[in-house]
């Protein structure tokens, strides 16, 4: 994946990101940009989530939208 391709990717998933988990802000994406860790770390600031439970989270995420390239 070329890097038009990433920056591409990344708009499609805040859109979704945004659906699943309202509490992110627009800095908060800011910071992840494409991280998965950072989109983990910011799940468990805004949800007040242990990490495994911020990480099921995201797992569970990208198994119901495996047509996003992460």
């Amino acid at each position: 994946m070329n890097k038009d391709e990433a920056s591409g990717n990344w708009k499609q998933f805040k859109g979704k990101f945004k659906e699943k988990w309202g509490k992110l802000t627009d800095d908060d994406f800011t910071v992840i940009e494409g991280k998965r860790d950072q989109l983990v770390g910011k799940i468990q600031e805004r949800y007040g989530y242990g990490k495994d439970q911020a990480e099921k989270e995201v797992k569970d995420w990208e198994t119901t939208n495996k047509d996003y390239r992460w």
